[in-house]
């Protein structure tokens, strides 16, 4: 099969411009030049797939010859899974983004009215590391107790 002129020019122009795209700064620039050459490379692995034919399915009916090859319809199928995939991630990336520019200069602190109230809480609320290797270290001592109190009560 001879691959249609149009299409490899439409396959070259959407790599090109996605790439282009890709290399700005803003992430939702990135992420339509990612969605671009995700759809220029399936549009090169539908060019290169080959001629068309019959269902890949092995009836009885059909020669081999005439069935068309299935791997490229899979490498479609996950590159397009892929797509998704990395544009809900980007996505994601640009509400995140979106979100601590909205919030200004202080992003994700905790203002000084809230102050006081997260101090209390936390001292309440926590234990230091000290206080926690001490609890280990008893409940580890009143094990091996309880296990030579066993062994002298077993015989």
């Amino acid at each position: 099969m001879s691959a249609s002129l149009v299409l490899v020019v439409v396959m070259a122009v959407m790599y090109a411009a996605g790439v282009y795209v890709m290399l700005e700064r803003s992430l939702t620039r990135v992420l339509i030049g990612f969605l671009l050459v995700g759809n220029a490379t399936n549009l090169l692995i539908f060019i290169m797939s080959g001629r068309p034919g019959s269902a890949p399915i092995v009836t009885g009916t059909a020669s081999d010859e005439a069935m068309a090859d299935p791997v490229p319809q899979v490498l479609m199928l996950t590159a397009i899974v892929i797509n998704f995939g990395i544009t809900a991630l980007l996505l994601a990336l640009i509400y995140r983004s979106w979100w601590l520019a909205q919030l200004g200069d202080e992003g994700d602190i905790v203002t000084d009215e809230h102050a006081e109230e997260t101090t209390e809480l936390t001292e309440e609320t926590f234990r230091s590391s000290t206080e926690d290797e001490e609890a280990i270290q008893a409940a580890l001592d009143a094990s091996e107790h309880e296990d030579e109190a066993e062994g002298a009560q077993a015989p």
